[in-house]
This record gives C-alpha cells, structure tokens and sequence, in this order.
C-alpha cells in the first residue's frame, strides 16, 4: 500500500489529469446514457414523489402532459457521466460546491443524454500549493441537440508535486 500519511495522497496508476492538465475552454465529452422509465420511477419514488415522476396517468394531466425525470436523478446522471469521463481518471480532491444549476427542458422515459463539461478557470490556490481549483460549466443535452441541464461548479485538483512538475 502506499505511503497517504500525512501530505501525502495517492491516486492510484489510472490517474493522468493533474490541476496542471485543465485549461480554460478545455472542453470534455463525457458520453451518453439512455434514460429507461423503471429508471426514473425508482428514483423518484425514492427521493422526489411528485406525481408527474411517479405517476404516469397523473402526470398526463399535468403541465408536463407525461412522465418527467425529477431534476435530481438529471444531476446524478451528469455527475455519472463526468466522474467516468474525468473524476475517476483525476488527482479530484472533491468540490466545495455547485451554483447555477438550472433544469432547462424535461427529460422523458427513452431519453438520450449526452454530457460536456467546459473549464471555465483554472487557479491555484493561495493557502495550499499542493493544489488548485477548476471552475467548470456541465451540461446535460438530449439526443434532439435541446439543452436540459446546466451548472456551475468548482472542483479542487491536486497538483503534482516540484519533482514531478520538472
């Protein structure tokens, strides 16, 4: 096992993408995911019981005139996607946050989404050399080309180390 005492982390050999690596307007196609209706009814059932999620009868008579995924699952399914196409290859020492999420257009059962993220700024820290901050924009569009989600959020990266930096 290697040494993660203190100062000391490890990402393991999968890891290529350091805070160095990440640019401004980098942009990551993170793939795409069909989303399935048994899919959006366990979720919702779960963690967002509104009718138009959980009902399909009920969601007929709704605004949306069918079954929508909660906004919730919509994020998850971003979130997947970047941390198969980013995270998960990342020196990623987790976010401090998220603004601007907005859920721009419903998702329905059968959706075809495909997720991006674009390197909005990149800036090392001032209290920790030994990392930096990515400021990111993702988006969730459908397989119409029609925007569904978007957001903002930061994420720390680790730096590599003096040696490895030269």
């Amino acid at each position: 096992m290697p040494d993660t005492g203190p100062g000391k982390m490890w990402f393991g050999p999968q890891v290529d993408l350091y805070f160095e690596d990440f640019h401004k307007g980098q942009r990551f196609d993170l793939g795409s995911t069909e989303i399935r209706e048994a899919e959006m009814l366990d979720f919702a059932r779960r963690y967002d019981p509104q009718p138009f999620h959980v009902d399909p009868a009920q969601a007929q008579m709704t605004i949306f005139h069918g079954l929508i995924a909660s906004g919730w699952q919509t994020a998850g399914i971003w979130m997947r996607l970047y941390c198969q196409a980013v995270l998960l290859r990342s020196a990623s020492l987790g976010s401090p946050g998220v603004e601007d999420l907005r859920w721009l257009a419903p998702v329905r059962p059968g959706d075809s989404l495909n997720g991006t993220v674009e390197v909005l700024s990149v800036s090392p820290s001032r209290t920790n050399p030994a990392r930096g901050t990515v400021v990111i924009a993702g988006e969730l569009v459908g397989g119409d080309e029609k925007p569904r989600m978007r957001l903002r959020a930061w994420g720390h990266f680790a730096r590599r180390t003096q040696a490895e930096r030269t």
